[in-house]
């Protein structure tokens, strides 16, 4: 509560400062409320001299018995006065005299209600009420002033803060609809978007663009050993393995569907794309996770393809002319993986996406032969 000139300013909400900092919950009685209160036996005079001490003061409360009367607003009060002979009339005579002319409708409201719904409220008033004070009752006996300026204040900020809690929500969502809720890597919906989007950007370039397809070994003979609970563990483990190796390089890990991976690799030639899937499946194996029932090791294993579209060769592009081809044939290089043998790292030539190959390198060497 703040003394200032003969009135007080009450500030209810919790703050060691009479400025109020509204939140999407804020109440009336959470404002700065005004508190000048005069008894109607008082003169105008008095009621002048609070008004003229106080420029922001918007009305007085008016008390009979120390019971709630009414209220006058300053712009009425003025009004008043302003008017011929309105200085003789009113300003040595009782209040109550003055009251009686300018006995408008009063807005009152519980210190309880919403700052929007007391806005919405004091719009809904004549027009030549709508700036008028709104009297604040925070019990039958306590009743204070609020500005309607004030208030309008009050439901802007709230209206700044619900944007912004509205823009937040939306992040919140676009991410949660990004990501696999499983896994937490994000999902096929934003790997399409971001796939279309690399190769869009890069196809007018020199760059190459590498995808790799990754599955885990024998996955439904793990799910009958284990359980679905340890199942969904185990693929949490492989994609935070697969994230973790890419923690430095370019490009997008994301969940393909079911047990099935897919690693997205912008500006990575076909050489340094095995190099990384092969870290992918080694770090896999260095953690060591149990499958008994594999038929290739004893723990959890990967098998990877891999597919490079080499935008600045016009030979590999003959074949890859879509971003859909690409896909395809690191799914096959993928097959290929798994009918070898699993547990490998498979890609297609460059010279010929549809033949397979182990070693890149040679791949390689043999398209520049063949050249």
């Amino acid at each position: 509560m703040l003394s200032c000139n003969g009135f007080e300013l009450y500030n209810l909400f919790p703050s060691s400062t009479a400025i109020s900092y509204p939140n999407l919950s804020s109440t009336l009685q959470d404002q700065c409320l005004y508190d000048c209160q005069v008894d109607t036996s008082e003169t105008g005079e008095v009621v002048a001299n609070y008004f003229n001490s106080n420029p922001l003061l918007p009305g007085v409360i008016l008390t009979e018995n120390n019971n709630f009367f009414g209220m006058i607003s300053r712009q009425r009060f003025l009004e008043r006065l302003s008017r011929p002979y309105g200085i003789e009339l009113f300003l040595k005579r009782p209040l109550k005299v003055l009251y009686r002319w300018e006995n408008k409708e009063i807005l009152v409201l519980a210190g309880s209600t919403p700052i929007l719904e007391a806005t919405q409220t004091a719009l809904q008033r004549l027009p030549d009420l709508v700036y008028e004070p709104i009297v604040v009752e925070l019990s039958p006996q306590i009743y204070r002033l609020i500005d309607m300026y004030q208030l309008l204040l009050a439901q802007s900020k709230i209206h700044q803060l619900s944007n912004q809690v509205l823009h937040k929500l939306y992040q919140e969502l676009q991410i949660q609809a990004s990501l696999d809720g499983l896994t937490q890597v994000p999902n096929r919906r934003f790997f399409d978007q971001y796939f279309d989007q690399q190769w869009s950007q890069l196809k007018s370039t020199e760059f190459p663009l590498s995808l790799i397809f990754i599955d885990v070994d024998y996955f439904k003979k793990y799910n009958d050993t284990y359980g679905h609970q340890v199942g969904d563990d185990c693929l949490k483990q492989v994609a935070q393995v697969i994230a973790q190796t890419l923690t430095l390089k370019p490009g997008l890990v994301a969940r393909y569907g079911g047990e099935e991976f897919v690693v997205v690799l912008p500006k990575i030639d076909q050489n340094e794309a095995v190099s990384i899937a092969e870290k992918i499946r080694d770090n896999l194996k260095f953690i060591q996770l149990d499958h008994q029932s594999s038929s290739v090791s004893s723990y959890v294993t990967l098998s990877l393809g891999i597919a490079t579209a080499e935008f600045g060769n016009p030979e590999t592009m003959k074949t890859i002319k879509t971003p859909g081809d690409l896909i395809v044939i690191a799914d096959q290089a993928l097959y290929q993986a798994k009918n070898q043998g699993r547990d490998r790292v498979i890609c297609s030539s460059l010279r010929h996406p549809y033949l397979w190959v182990t070693n890149p390198a040679i791949s390689l060497q043999n398209s520049r032969k063949d050249s």
